[in-house]
C-alpha cells in the first residue's frame, strides 16, 4: 500500500521516528508488554506497573522513554535494546530488512533528520482521495458506514 504511494521501507522506517515524541494508551501496547518475547524484561515490567492486564485502557506511557518531549534518535536507540513500546515499532528492529537502518539512525541523528525530512516531503506530496473517491473518517480505524 505505501509502496504504491511512492514510499519505500526506508521511508517508513524514517517516518516511524515520529514516535520519538508522544504517548500511547495502554490498550495499544498491552499485548506487547504481556506477551511479546522481543522485549526487554525490565522495560516490560516497568510498563506493566502502569498498564494492568485488564482495565486501565486510557493510561498513558511515553513512546520514547529516554526523551519523550524531544525530537531525536533516541527512539531508534530504544528499538536496538528492545524497548520499543508498540509492537509495530519493535518489528523495525527484529532481525529484518530494516535492522541496519535502525542501527544507523540510533547512532547518527543527522542521518535520521535528513531521511525523516525527505520522507515527510514525499508523504506530503501524496494527493488525498477527494469527492466520492475518498472520505474523512469519523474514526481513523474504521471506514464510515453512513
Amino acid at each position: 500500500m505505501f509502496r504504491a504511494k511512492g514510499l519505500s521501507p526506508g521511508d517508513m522506517t524514517a517516518l516511524a521516528g515520529g514516535h520519538t515524541i508522544g504517548q500511547a494508551q495502554c490498550f495499544t501496547f498491552r499485548t506487547r508488554i504481556y506477551n511479546d518475547t522481543n522485549i526487554n524484561g525490565n522495560f516490560a515490567a516497568a510498563r506493566r506497573a502502569n498498564c494492568p492486564p485488564t482495565g486501565g485502557d486510557a493510561k498513558l506511557a511515553p513512546l520514547d522513554i529516554q526523551t519523550p518531549n524531544r525530537f531525536g534518535n533516541n527512539y531508534y536507540q530504544n528499538l536496538v535494546v528492545q524497548r520499543g513500546l508498540l509492537h509495530s515499532d519493535q518489528v523495525l528492529f527484529n532481525n529484518g530488512s530494516q535492522d541496519a537502518l535502525v542501527r544507523t539512525y540510533s547512532a547518527n541523528n543527522v542521518a535520521f533528520y535528513k531521511d525523516f525530512a525527505a520522507a515527510m516531503v514525499k508523504l506530503g506530496n501524496i494527493s488525498p482521495l477527494t469527492g466520492t473517491s475518498g472520505q474523512i473518517r469519523k474514526n481513523c480505524r474504521l471506514v464510515n458506514v453512513d
